[in-house]
């Protein structure tokens, strides 16, 4: 067992944040050898019933903040080389930058360098569980869960599912896409840390016999993630009615096809109206809110006030390569922006506790996993960042000023990037 001492922070089961100036984090292998949280609280309450036992290694850490680890809701892993290329919109960038890279993925090697870099990127910028798309190419599966499992990390992915309007290099074969589909997840899902996620990678790149193989698939492998995009610019919208005539909306496609369920997420869901945010919230389907890709491409602004009306589902996502930055604090800047948004919705300010939960603890429970990760409450596993508050001058002068909670995070969150990740530890296995 390991006994931390340091500022703690971890979450309510209603959210709220839970915060130890002196805080102290217990953490032992469960029965299977998987780190997990035995005791989190104050240091004056706790550390009694555990400093005298044998075998216990004690860690001060002081001047430094435990927190749970980040959970990225939304990344695409092939799309690292594409992050900050320039262009008028998401269908042109598509076009130009992301589909002729991803082609390169057929080439497992190219794809293992790739996937290395990537998990390498995640894990110095604190984030320990990520929901990934891959490409069109089997092999970038293999890649990616290869490297995630040589970290032990928790990763969630899929083979990107797209048999029309795309171009040859990453256009794949209906039939052949879901025998691989299902090949993959017999390999992966559900080893070690490992999760399957069904990848049509939107509505207008799948036919209907590929929408509804991955619909039979989902209801075949009920524990599998399910993940795409939608609503996210009206460029796209229009070109989904034309495809799918039939269909109510954009968002509706999906539940056609029997797509739509607990473990289902869906990239962007901006241009969402009150049926479609019922119909997330009924059939427990989550919104991977990305702020940084929304603003880089001009696609909209995420509606928090109706999501929660909604009683919506929801956490935060970096979306990179349409994201601008692999960092969460990135991330949370953003979403702090698009929520103050008043001239296309209502403006609010969300909390610094909020912005927090929405990439720990809120993205966790999104993804069906929480209790599991996204927490430091006893139970969940071991994936923590160890934060220090003063790593740089600017950082140091205005969080040596906060009064409360609040003041401390937000300033992390505005001020911070990667130099505030000290360490990422992921629950190991022994």
């Amino acid at each position: 067992m390991k006994i931390y001492r340091s500022a703690l922070l971890r979450f309510a089961d209603d959210g709220q944040a839970v915060y130890d100036s002196d805080g102290l984090l217990a953490v032992a292998p469960d029965a299977q050898g998987r780190q997990r949280v035995v005791a989190a609280g104050s240091w004056q309450s706790l550390a009694p019933q555990y400093l005298d036992r044998d075998g216990v290694e004690r860690i001060d850490l002081p001047g430094r903040l435990l927190a749970p680890g980040f959970v990225d809701l939304h990344i695409h892993y092939p799309q690292t080389d594409v992050i900050g290329a320039p262009a008028p919109g998401l269908l042109p960038w598509l076009e130009n930058y992301t589909f002729p890279h991803e082609s390169r993925f057929s080439d497992r090697a190219y794809a293992d360098g790739v996937a290395e870099f990537f998990m390498d990127e995640l894990l110095r910028n604190g984030v320990t569980t990520a929901l990934a798309f891959a490409t069109s190419h089997p092999s970038s599966v293999d890649a990616i869960m290869t490297a995630a499992q040589k970290r032990s990390m928790r990763m969630i992915a899929g083979k990107v599912l797209q048999d029309r309007n795309s171009p040859d290099g990453v256009r794949d074969e209906t039939e052949q896409s879901l025998i691989d589909t299902e090949t993959l997840i017999r390999r992966w899902h559900g080893v070690d840390r490992l999760g399957y996620a069904i990848t049509p990678r939107f509505a207008p790149t799948s036919t209907d016999a590929q929408l509804r193989g991955a619909g039979e698939l989902a209801a075949k492998y009920g524990d599998v993630w399910i993940q795409s995009h939608v609503a996210e610019n009206l460029d796209e919208i229009a070109w989904v009615k034309q495809l799918f005539a039939e269909a109510r909306s954009y968002l509706a496609v999906y539940d056609d096809f029997g797509l739509m369920r607990e473990r289902a997420v869906y990239a962007h869901s901006i241009w969402l109206d009150e049926t479609d945010r019922q119909l997330m919230h009924d059939t427990r389907s989550a919104a991977a809110v990305s702020p940084t890709s929304n603003q880089f491409l001009a696609s909209g602004y995420f509606d928090y006030l109706k999501a929660d009306a909604a009683g919506m589902l929801y956490g935060l996502a970096s979306d990179v390569g349409g994201g601008m930055s692999f960092s969460p604090f990135r991330t949370m800047q953003a979403a702090y922006v698009v929520g103050r948004e008043s001239h296309s919705k209502q403006g609010q300010s969300l909390s610094p506790q909020n912005l927090w939960w929405q990439h720990t603890a809120g993205a966790a429970r999104a993804l069906g996993l929480g209790g599991t990760i996204g927490n430091l409450q006893p139970g969940c596993e071991a994936d923590f960042v160890v934060l220090d508050p003063g790593c740089t001058p600017l950082l140091a002068r205005k969080t040596g000023q906060a009064r409360n909670l609040d003041e401390l995070l937000f300033a992390m969150i505005i001020l911070g990037d990667d130099r505030l990740i000290e360490q990422t530890i992921v629950s190991q296995a022994k």
